[in-house]
């Protein structure tokens, strides 16, 4: 199954955008994916996970209680280089995007310039539906069939939060992303993507941004190859940013910053259909119960590059994973059923840390 079709069947992203994207020929010699040295534990069995999945460099980071108390890069941000993953590398967030489109969105809420219940086509927006497509539906991918009635994740319709956004206040979505979350935040490694025009809005040094990014690597015919990553950047994906930064993302969340604390609560509130069933998608997150326990989370995947963000709030914590090739979700398929632990790399921290008692990994 190629790129294009991947992006198809999970939604992630504009079919014409993915598939149009341009792709650098495999070179005639695989890279050899290795596990790292001395590495005991958790660490050990994520880079086994790693390797297991054929990725080049893993970014990773776990928040305890709004401190980021374990953060490291596994493996190789650049094979050719020798250059070593770090936890401030930069890494495609594909989906993982998603989480800040939401926020933006409830932020113009919350000012009063959107309103999840108005109809998409008051901001210039339109779909076929058997009925009327609001904002909230698009926000909780139930804009598909009757309005409001059946889940179905769709990346492209997603994306079109970018022109009610834009509709609704004359300024594009990275404008807002930049000014309202990661110029506070100070996230210096984190941006749109590098190869759109909306980089630009961050105002960052373009040459040391790409140098600090993890190269892009796919796993084809058995063995892996260099690859590109995608051009496209907008609510739906294209947001590029460190595992780090990403854990001062989600501790902001846990802060209450940029929106009020009702409006986070319907943020994490999963959609319901008519019938009062409970759909697995709330407003930008995924939501899954395990054990009582309610963890938010999101995957990210497109070409060459994949991502992984799963949230305890009760328990405060989280845990991020980057990868550089499609593989930390294309091998799990988590677009299918919505089921988070389908993953093992997310099992892995859910029942050591979330579930279990084992005692967190600590920075050396």
């Amino acid at each position: 199954m190629n790129s294009c079709n991947l992006v198809v069947l999970v939604g992630t992203i504009a079919f014409s955008v993915a598939c149009n994207s341009d792709t650098t020929q495999p070179i005639d010699t695989p890279i050899v994916i290795e596990y790292m040295e001395g590495l005991t534990g958790f660490e050990a069995q994520l880079d086994s996970l790693r390797v297991e999945l054929h990725t080049p460099a893993f970014g990773a980071a776990i928040v305890k209680d709004e401190q980021i108390v374990w953060s490291k890069g596994f493996g190789y941000a650049d094979v050719d280089e020798g250059r070593l993953a770090t936890a401030t590398t930069s890494f495609h967030l594909a989906s993982l995007t998603k989480t800040f489109a939401s926020t933006i969105v409830m932020l113009l809420v919350e000012q009063g310039l959107v309103d999840l219940d108005d109809p998409v086509s008051d901001y210039g927006v339109n779909l076929t539906a058997n009925g009327t497509i609001r904002v909230r539906h698009l926000l909780n991918h139930t804009s598909e069939g009757v309005p409001g009635t059946n889940y179905q994740y769709n990346g492209n319709r997603y994306g079109q939060l970018d022109q009610v956004i834009f509709s609704a206040t004359n300024r594009r979505f990275s404008q807002h992303l930049v000014a309202e979350i990661l110029q506070p935040l100070q996230l210096r490694n984190t941006a749109p993507n590098v190869r759109s025009p909306d980089f630009g809005v961050a105002g960052l040094d373009r040459d040391a941004f790409v140098a600090n990014m993890a190269s892009p690597y796919e796993w084809e015919n058995r063995r892996v190859v260099r690859a590109s990553y995608p051009s496209y950047f907008g609510s739906a994906g294209g947001l590029i940013a460190s595992a780090e930064d990403m854990a001062k993302y989600s501790i902001a969340i846990d802060q209450g910053m940029f929106l009020q604390p009702a409006t986070w609560d319907s943020v994490f509130t999963p959609a319901r259909n008519p019938s009062g069933d409970v759909l697995p998608y709330a407003l930008g997150w995924f939501i899954h119960m395990h054990q009582g326990i309610e963890l938010q989370w999101h995957y990210g995947y497109w070409d060459a590059n994949s991502s992984l963000i799963v949230r305890a709030p009760e328990q405060g914590l989280a845990f991020i994973v980057l990868a550089n090739t499609s593989m930390l979700s294309r091998a799990y398929g988590l677009g299918v059923d919505s089921d988070v632990l389908r993953s093992d790399v997310a099992r892995l921290f859910v029942e050591s840390f979330v579930t279990g008692n084992e005692p967190l990994p600590g920075n050396h």
